[in-house]
């Protein structure tokens, strides 16, 4: 018998520990809250069954002196695992964290009818009051709890099995069974006591009927119970495999969305510099180049008018002196657009400052241009990536946002450059432009820029409430420019 009792005790001691060490793996809440009652029930009843052990060995301290102070400690701990095992299988019946709050009253009234059957059996059965508590605990709270334990497990196994994991729907199916088992054949079958049934159905009739103590079918089913609780712990491990997986598959299709992004991308860009040097080539011929033919011929009808008519040939030199100094304008305008002289000359801010004013003469939309924070020298490819970035930006404002107004914000930070541009215009929904099949070349563009260079891109923008674009870039290299911290309306 004390053998019956270690194993007994150390199967439901085992289930506690191992339950306690997997229970924060799992991702499903409603067993992770169900987990923390049954653990609580292996390390009581186990404890409980270790007592008994030390008992019949007569290892107990002060046994005989305090032989009611010991028979309370074995009632409560015993009160308390079935309570805690009936809060487990009604906590697997509940569906959502209000249900689950409901559920607790179902040991709650079993707490409550034990403690009033205790009351009242104490008036009747005074003479073997321990005996008969032990009895009523088992009749009132161990075969219910017992119940509601497998009735929760069947319902477990059924969400395995609709989650794709029979295996361990299996394992909980046999976790049921052994409870069952424990609660019906192991609980009916008490100490004799002068409570009835106990006085004839009892672990005596037990032993003079099948040759064996009850304790050992409830040790069995205890090993069993645990055994396939444990099992079914190992669900969390494949739960969370899963999720590596389906993580991982997720970031592969993130990696080739974004890879085939690059590769259009990168398609646009070639398409857009073929575009921009036939219109560099086209203003050349077209503006320049004819400039440059008419002063050829008016210098060579001047030299000729000039030994005839002298003052005939200073008015032609006038007139190639105006049409030298447009073309010198419209190169200017050009080289402008390409790369304006302000981003390296003065500066990201008088650039921005720059092309503030250019694009409210030429749109009529108010730009403010604001920095903010201690001047910083900036390296040129993040200076270049910034304007860039603006310039597109308000290129978008103008084209799409129906806006009256715009503010750039630059920002120096101790190791990095914050640039934002908000407007008030008309907004969208940022993911129905990703979604769509007609791709924001623009946004990418400026996407690219800042990932490129180790920064952060962030949009925000609803309809009717405007558009903010934040760009975060790290400076980390040192290269001396005229940063003008005045603020500034283009």
């Amino acid at each position: 018998m004390v053998i019956i009792y270690l194993f007994y005790g150390l199967a439901f001691f085992s289930m506690g520990l191992a339950i306690i060490l997997e229970m924060g793996h799992g991702s499903d809440p409603r067993l992770r809250n169900a987990l923390r009652p049954l653990a609580s029930f292996g390390f009581l009843h186990g404890l409980h069954e270790w007592i008994e052990m030390f008992e019949r060995m007569g290892h107990l301290a002060g046994q005989q002196a305090l032989l009611l102070f010991w028979a309370a400690i074995k009632i409560g701990l015993l009160a308390f695992s079935f309570l805690s095992l009936a809060a487990f299988g009604t906590s697997l019946l509940a569906a959502d964290e209000h249900q689950r709050r409901l559920s607790l009253i179902v040991p709650a009234a079993l707490a409550g009818i034990w403690g009033l059957g205790i009351l009242l059996l104490r008036e009747h059965y005074y003479a073997d009051l321990w005996d008969v508590a032990d009895v009523w605990t088992r009749y009132s709270l161990a075969i219910p709890a017992s119940l509601f334990a497998c009735i929760g497990l069947i319902a477990l196994q059924r969400a395995f099995r609709r989650s794709g994991l029979e295996r361990f729907g299996r394992d909980s199916l046999w976790a049921a069974v052994a409870f069952l088992w424990y609660g019906l054949a192991g609980q009916i079958f008490t100490r004799p006591s002068s409570l009835p049934p106990s006085t004839f159905l009892n672990q005596d009739l037990f032993l003079d009927t099948f040759g064996f103590p009850v304790q050992l079918l409830r040790a069995t089913a205890a090993l069993v119970a645990a055994l396939f609780v444990m099992r079914v712990l190992r669900s969390f491990q494949v739960e969370t495999k899963r999720r590596i997986d389906a993580l991982q598959s997720a970031r592969l299709e993130e990696v080739q969305h974004r890879e085939a992004l690059r590769s259009e991308y990168l398609k646009r860009v070639v398409e857009v510099q073929e575009a921009e040097r036939q219109r560099i080539a086209r203003e050349l011929h077209d503006e320049t180049g004819q400039a440059l033919t008419a002063i050829g011929l008016g210098i060579r009808g001047a030299t000729s008018t000039l030994q005839n008519d002298k003052k005939k040939a200073a008015t032609q030199l006038r007139h190639l002196e105006g049409l030298i100094a447009n073309s010198l304008n419209e190169l200017q305008r050009l080289i402008a657009d390409l790369r304006p002289s302000h981003l390296d000359d003065l500066g990201l801010a008088a650039a921005l400052r720059w092309y503030a004013g250019e694009l409210q003469s030429h749109s009529g939309l108010r730009v403010a241009v604001q920095v903010e924070g201690d001047l910083r020298p900036i390296s040129a490819p993040v200076k270049t990536a910034l304007f860039r970035v603006a310039q597109e930006a308000l290129v978008n404002v103008v084209k799409h946002a129906q806006a009256t107004s715009a503010t750039v914000n630059l920002v120096f930070k101790d190791d990095e450059v914050a640039l934002t541009i908000e407007d008030d215009g008309c907004g969208f929904e940022p993911g129905r432009v990703e979604g769509s099949a007609r791709k924001s070349w623009g946004l990418m563009g400026m996407e690219e820029r800042a990932h490129l260079l180790g920064g952060v891109f962030r949009l925000e923008s609803s309809i009717g409430e405007g558009t903010c674009i934040l760009v975060e870039m790290p400076n980390n290299h040192k290269e001396v420019n005229n940063e003008n911290p005045t603020v500034l309306g283009g």
